[in-house]
């Protein structure tokens, strides 16, 4: 009887612990995937991408999600510290390959909260944030590339980084591992044109640009095979370089799509997913993995539209605007949760999220309250993976931000466009004639009118006042959810909002 009481006691044990264990996270951000170039968004789609399908098809799919910024290093910035990125010095623009770090060091992000978890934490790929090379103070040229860098991934929660400093076509073009450069820059490459554009710049042995896709899922896969089934959990921020130009396309990709060099870059990062899900499933951690999937902005212009709308592939769909624009098709990104072991079949949720919503959501995960100088934008979606939590304040409005620094506010059916034009590369263009000559505002009500058509501002003055003051509020408290007031960086001047005369 007492051998059996212990087996008994051992099995309740062990069952306990199964059901209480954190979960791995995995986080595949692309770059520069359109929404519509996912099959599982786009029923017309001439892109098939089976292994994303697939993580969908037994998990959510959210229809209704942005990134926090129309282009790369502020989405990044916002998916890491939850915070929207213009509260930073960079009201505006990228970074570029010899910038400092936009990150403050004081600053906790997912990956140092995590930490605090009790997770190995890992970074593998695109990092576009900023990190201060040896010797960047005397000017690009005296970069010492032998020395460690200062102020990358490893400064901000990552136990392990294998990164390139920003996109595939910014130099310096190196691998860098742990803050050291795997092997010295010491040649210089030339430029590429057209949908292989690259800058010419100081480039490493090591590194050639069509192999940097796939030695990042290698090494990707080799962080999973090592750190599965240890006693941390671990976290694996994947930030791909792909599809953003150059676009490379390798081996039997080539011409798989039928379409485009562009679409067969899409199927590369398609079988990315398909290689990670894989190494997870061999791993046997697959079923208690939380896995993300999104894009870190719209479809790039750059990536041929041409080329994709002449074969009848829309990589916006109905949405209007391309990357950079403060139209929808700028930040209306895929985003796809799943996690085998609380998802059991598909869901689509039209609940309004952004990418800065990650680091609410896994605080969420652990009933940790989050300082209130601690993502100061970002509210749980937890409610909309595992429908038993509850949660106090479900996100209702939400702020777009375009390449030249142009301001959206989103709630409910209507979004309110702070200019006259994209904000960005689409026509009309900033500081074109054609905006010159159109309201100083935009209103949309995006139920009846997804595509941006009809600006209705002159309609509904109480929805822009509304919107306004929300949009006004926002900014001046230094964050969009409740909490302390807290303070903006840089200069407090908002130009994108002189519109407001309040914000002046």
């Amino acid at each position: 009887m007492k051998k059996l009481i212990l087996i008994f006691s051992l099995f309740s044990t062990l069952t306990f612990a199964q059901k209480i264990a954190k979960p791995n996270i995995v986080y595949i951000l692309s770059d520069d995937l359109g929404i519509g170039d996912v099959s599982c968004y786009n029923s017309d789609s001439k892109i098939q991408t089976p292994n994303i399908d697939k993580l969908a098809s037994r998990g959510v799919i959210f229809t209704d999600a942005h990134s926090s910024s129309s282009v790369c290093t502020p989405t990044r910035y916002g998916i890491l510290t939850g915070r929207y990125n213009w509260r930073t010095k960079l009201k505006s623009g990228v970074l570029f390959g010899y910038d400092i770090s936009l990150l403050d060091p004081k600053r906790q992000t997912v990956a140092s909260f995590l930490q605090t978890q009790g997770y190995y934490t890992g970074v593998v790929g695109k990092w576009h944030l900023g990190w201060d090379w040896a010797n960047i103070n005397a000017g690009k040229e005296k970069v010492d590339f032998s020395k460690p860098i200062q102020n990358g991934p490893n400064t901000f929660g990552f136990d392990y980084s294998h990164c390139i400093i920003g996109s595939l076509d910014m130099n310096p073009y190196a691998y860098v591992e742990n803050g050291i450069c795997t092997t010295i820059p010491v040649d210089t490459c030339a430029a590429e044109k057209g949908v292989q554009f690259y800058r010419a710049g100081m480039v490493a042995p090591d590194f050639k640009h069509e192999e940097v896709l796939p030695t990042f899922t290698q090494k990707a896969i080799s962080f999973i095979n090592q750190k599965a089934n240890k006693a941390k959990p671990f976290f694996l921020y994947f930030p791909l370089p792909a599809p953003h130009t150059p676009v490379l396309p390798t081996g039997d990709f080539k011409g798989k799509s039928q379409l485009s060099p562009y679409g067969d870059f899409v199927l590369m990062v398609d079988d990315v997913v398909k290689q990670v899900v894989m190494a997870l499933k061999t791993q046997g951690v697959y079923e208690n993995t939380l896995i993300v999937f999104t894009s870190d902005n719209g479809f790039s212009p750059a990536g041929d539209l041409k080329a994709q709308l002449d074969k009848g592939h829309n990589p916006f769909m109905q949405l209007r605007g391309t990357k950079a624009d403060i139209f929808e098709g700028g930040h209306r990104v895929p985003f796809i949760v799943a996690w085998d072991k609380e998802i059991k079949k598909a869901k689509t949720s039209t609940q309004l999220m952004c990418s800065t919503d990650f680091f609410g959501t896994i605080a969420a995960l652990f009933n940790q309250k989050l300082s209130d100088n601690t993502a100061e934008d970002s509210f749980s979606f937890l409610h909309e993976i595992q429908p038993q939590r509850t949660t106090k304040l479900k996100r209702e409005a939400i702020v777009h931000h375009s390449i030249d620094g142009f301001f959206a506010i989103r709630k409910g059916d209507w979004k309110l466009i702070m200019c006259s034009h994209s904000g960005g590369w689409s026509n009309p263009k900033p500081d074109s004639e054609e905006a010159k000559k159109l309201p100083p505002i935009q209103l949309y009500n995006l139920t009846t009118d997804i595509g941006e058509t009809q600006n209705v501002h002159d309609k509904h003055p109480e929805m822009v006042k509304e919107l306004t003051d929300l949009l006004t509020q926002y900014v001046k408290n230094g964050r969009s959810t409740l909490g302390a007031s807290q303070p903006n960086d840089g200069n407090p001047y908002w130009k994108q909002l002189t519109w407001i005369p309040e914000a002046k």
